[in-house]
């Protein structure tokens, strides 16, 4: 899975097990955790999701999870903006 994101593509899999293209628009190290940012291909109106890569990205055995804490959260997503806005100003 690692290389996918490496790629810039994912599938996601929702409860009724449909898949789901998603772009990877970043992917990030804090705090010694991985995180990622993907966009869903089908719905380019959705926002897009920040999630925590879990697993061992060595033996690119992984998966995604929620964060749950909202301390986590908040750095996290405002991490992201500060990364994705000095892009924006970039180009």
């Amino acid at each position: 899975m690692m290389d996918e994101l490496l790629q810039g593509r994912v599938e996601l899999v929702d409860d009724e097990g449909n898949e789901e293209p998603y772009r990877v628009l970043r992917v990030m190290e804090m705090n010694e955790r991985h995180y990622v940012v993907l966009q869903s291909e089908v719905d380019k109106k959705e926002e897009p999701l920040i999630l925590r890569v879990e697993g061992n990205i060595e033996t690119d055995n992984i998966t995604f999870s929620g964060i749950e804490d909202d301390e986590e959260w908040e750095n996290v997503a405002e991490a992201f903006d500060t990364i994705l806005f000095e892009l924006d100003d970039q180009s």
